[in-house]
């Protein structure tokens, strides 16, 4: 294995979280939920596995906006017209962004609400 190239991967990634950062409100919107996230997780004084289920619902819920992100920039860039498909696959991505967010508030819920009230 080459170790440069092994290295150059991870600023190909880095550079791929700043442009998500930069050009996409909803990864914005979906970091500053993590911060939130983990400040009242830290101040609720949450259990190891607690902690591991944020974590992970928080990583997946990035990693899933990201994904939804450049999936819309393929399909912008393989047409540039209107065209049914190329909409259901943009919606269809969306959907999946949907899911996984609304199943994440609840597991949240799940985890928070007993710890505080």
């Amino acid at each position: 294995m080459n170790a440069s190239r092994f290295f150059r991967s991870f600023k190909f990634a880095a550079e791929g979280i700043r442009a998500a950062l930069a050009k996409e409100q909803n990864v914005r919107f979906h970091f500053l939920s993590a911060i939130i996230v983990v400040l009242a997780a830290f101040f609720t004084g949450l259990s190891y596995i607690e902690w591991l289920i944020i974590i992970g619902l928080i990583g997946g819920m990035i990693a899933l906006e990201m994904v939804n992100s450049a999936l819309e920039r393929v399909v912008d860039l393989v047409t540039g017209d209107f065209h049914p498909l190329a909409k259901q696959a943009k919606d269809i991505a969306a959907g999946a962004v949907l899911v996984f967010a609304l199943a994440s508030a609840i597991i949240g819920l799940l985890i928070f609400m007993p710890k505080w009230f």
